[in-house]
């Protein structure tokens, strides 16, 4: 009639050639490297920009050039890392995450940069407030964009050759 479990032979299986388990997703499997570095870089950026912070310091009713400044600062480099990093060469799959997401994510700031704006609304410096509000914004694509089209220039035009890294 048919066979039943207890008719099966267990033998031990080849895993070179038997069946294979079901294989199961685990999201995060293999993503402890790009955390780790994403970490390390964030650290390396904050510490970056709260040592900008100490060495030109913004008296709190003033305009906050400092942060301004980084903020320009970060999306110049990242206008540069990224025309170099998919028009030029062939990254490792940890620098992006590194220096893209963990450097100058921690570098360049939105929460400083919001905390900013509520300090100077609060001071009742509503024409400074919106200044930095809207400046920061045109400051930071202007920045991405200037970069973005000078690393071109200097390379020599838009994807002209792709080096693998070593």
């Amino acid at each position: 009639m048919g066979s039943s479990r207890s008719d099966v032979v267990d033998e031990p299986i080849d895993p070179d050639t038997g069946p294979t388990p079901p294989a199961r997703h685990h999201p995060w499997r293999g993503q402890g490297p790009v955390l780790g570095v994403v970490a390390v870089g964030g650290a390396l950026g904050a510490t970056a920009r709260y040592g900008a912070s100490l060495l030109w310091p913004t008296p709190s009713s003033a305009f906050p050039w400092t942060i301004l400044l980084v903020n320009a600062v970060g999306c110049a480099v990242i206008g540069v890392f990224l025309v170099l990093i998919t028009e030029r060469w062939t990254a490792h799959r940890l620098v992006r995450p590194f220096f893209g997401t963990g450097v100058l994510g921690g570098f360049t700031t939105f929460s400083t940069y919001a905390v900013d704006f509520t300090r100077l609304i609060q001071d009742g410096r509503f024409a400074i407030a919106f200044a930095y509000l809207a400046g920061t914004l045109v400051v930071a694509m202007a920045a991405v964009w200037a970069a973005v089209a000078a690393t071109r220039h200097v390379l020599g035009g838009y994807g002209s050759g792709r080096r693998a890294a070593r």
